[in-house]
């Protein structure tokens, strides 16, 4: 088959079964989102938002993009935004990955950096106050805009569906990192309108707020919140587990060393909850888990060390 445009290769991603010891013979399942073009799940979403905004006359051929983010979501953004002609700014706390910013600049968008002790929501401000001052501009702000879990809700969920449906399986958990919490909550809210009995669990790193434990810093990338998603208002999350680092990337080698998979650490941090999760369910059942991005990059953020 042959393309038109980078776009049409998002989705349709790998579901592979994980080759490791569970408890009560649980098989883990994990959806390979790297094989997205842009490396990462979030290649869903940057579409979606332009799509949906584009659909509400948010934008038109000349507006400029702005958006908060610790990486993932500004590459998908840019992918997006580079099929439409549209400038792209990205404001990036200081500590996240050099890699991802690298791929960023790498697809035309243009890079403001906020101090690192602001976090995320620094980084909201500053992007809000830069939409203030330059005309003709949007702000998609994934952690607040519906159209977030709604990209997962339209084209993720249905392709678990089908995944398993097409192998006469049935799932009986889901396991997703909170980030923004647009793909748990999209994808839990759709599965649970589909799957009977399903439970489902959301994770975090150590730092995170969601078990209210204190916010801090933490290594594992992509997940944690500074505050409570809006999109949690209106779905059922049976459990909230709080992964280390350490499990976490713990996992990330193990995944090397014995699947053959370069996958990074909120991936590891997933696997670990999926382990946790498999301990309440009856044998033999079946967790479906998200692998949101790739190792390669975090290298320089010494992700095999």
């Amino acid at each position: 088959m042959i393309y038109q445009n980078v776009t049409e290769l998002i989705g349709h991603t790998p579901l592979l079964k994980l080759q490791l010891p569970t408890p009560n013979q649980v098989s883990i399942y994990a959806k390979l989102e790297m094989y997205n073009p842009g490396g990462s799940i979030k290649d869903r979403m940057g579409e979606y938002l332009l799509v949906d905004a584009s659909k509400k006359g948010l934008i038109n051929e000349e507006t400029t993009i702005i958006e908060p983010t610790a990486g993932n979501t500004g590459i998908g953004l840019a992918l997006a935004a580079q099929k439409r002609g549209l400038p792209v700014i990205l404001v990036v706390p200081e500590q996240f990955s050099q890699e991802k910013q690298v791929l960023m600049r790498a697809l035309g968008a243009k890079i403001v950096h906020t101090p690192k002790a602001e976090g995320i929501k620094g980084a909201i401000k500053k992007a809000q106050a830069l939409a203030s001052q330059l005309e003709n501009s949007y702000v998609p702000l994934q952690f607040e805009n519906p159209a977030n879990p709604a990209a997962y809700a339209r084209s993720l969920a249905p392709e678990l569906l089908a995944d398993f449906a097409e192998n006469d399986l049935q799932i009986d958990g889901f396991v997703a990192g909170a980030g923004s919490g647009g793909t748990f909550a999209g994808i839990a809210k759709y599965l649970q309108q589909h799957v009977a009995g399903l439970k489902t669990a959301v994770v975090e790193p150590e730092g995170s707020i969601l078990n209210g434990g204190p916010a801090h810093s933490h290594r594992t990338e992509g997940i944690g919140v500074e505050f409570i998603p809006p999109f949690f208002a209106d779905v059922k999350i049976d459990e909230a587990y709080t992964i280390s680092d350490d499990q976490a990337f713990e996992m990330v080698a193990q995944m090397a060393r014995t699947n053959g998979l370069f996958i990074g650490s909120s991936s590891g941090a997933a696997l670990a909850a999926s382990l946790e999760l498999a301990k309440t369910l009856p044998p033999n059942s079946n967790i479906v888990t998200i692998f949101p991005d790739s190792s390669e990059r975090y290298l320089s953020k010494n992700i095999y060390q």
